[in-house]
C-alpha cells in the first residue's frame, strides 16, 4: 500500500454503533427499542418449544388430527391456537419411526419453525454443524449423544426460505392412558430438531 494512503479504522465500542443505529432509526420515526422489547417477550414468553411438545401430544393422542398434522402442519397448529409467521408458509412434519430418523438444519443459517419449537440453540447457528450434519449426519449425531443403530435410515432435511420442519419423535411404549400434558412433558426441543430421541425409543 502506498505510504500516502492512510485508512481510517472505526474503532467505537459495538455499544456506541448499536447507539448510533438506534439512534438513526429514532429519527426516522422508527422505535428500535420497543420493537427489541416486544421481540423478548413474544421469545420468551410465547415462542417456546412447549408449543411444539404440546403439538406432538396431540398428535400421539388423536389419530385425525395426526394425520391433518402430516397433510397441512401450518392449518393443523392453528387449531390449538398457535401460529407462524406469514413468510413461513409451510410446516412440514417429519415422523420418526423405528427404522427412520430425521434431522433438521438450515445450511444457510439457522432458521426453524421457532413459533413452534422455539428459538434455535446456539450449536443449530454454528457453521460446524449446519456444514456436517448433511455430510456425516451419523458421526455428528453421535458426538452430540444420539447413537443410532446401522440400521436406521437418517434423513437430513434443509430449511428453506418459505418451509419449516418439526420432528414428530415416538411415542415411546408403555405411556398408553397418559393425559397429553404428561406425554408433552417428555418432549424437548432437541428432539423436535431431531439430534436425540426419547429414551426407549
Amino acid at each position: 500500500m502506498p505510504d500516502n494512503i492512510h485508512i481510517r479504522l472505526n474503532t467505537a465500542s459495538v455499544e456506541a454503533r448499536v447507539d448510533a443505529i438506534q439512534a438513526a432509526f429514532e429519527e426516522r420515526g422508527m422505535k428500535p427499542a420497543e420493537f427489541i422489547q416486544e421481540f423478548r417477550e413474544l421469545a420468551e414468553e410465547k415462542w417456546l418449544p412447549e408449543n411444539g411438545a404440546r403439538v406432538c401430544a396431540r398428535a400421539w393422542t388423536d389419530p385425525a388430527f395426526k394425520a391433518r398434522l402430516m397433510a397441512n402442519g401450518k392449518d393443523a397448529v392453528a387449531e390449538l391456537g398457535l401460529s407462524m409467521p406469514a413468510h413461513h408458509r409451510y410446516l412440514v412434519v417429519l415422523e420418526n419411526t423405528a427404522s427412520i430418523h430425521n434431522v433438521i438444519v438450515c445450511t444457510l443459517c439457522s432458521c426453524t419453525a421457532f413459533s413452534i419449537i422455539g428459538l434455535p440453540p446456539d450449536w443449530y447457528k454454528d457453521l460446524e454443524y449446519r456444514a456436517r450434519v448433511v455430510r456425516q449426519s451419523r458421526t455428528v449425531l453421535k458426538e452430540m449423544g444420539l447413537e443410532l443403530p446401522a440400521s436406521t435410515e437418517i434423513r437430513v432435511w434443509d430449511t428453506t426460505a418459505d418451509t419449516r420442519y418439526m420432528v414428530l419423535p415416538m411415542r415411546p411404549s408403555g405411556t398408553e392412558g397418559w393425559s397429553e400434558e404428561k406425554l408433552a412433558e417428555l418432549i424437548s426441543k432437541d428432539m423436535m430438531i431431531g439430534v436425540a430421541r426419547i429414551a426407549g425409543t
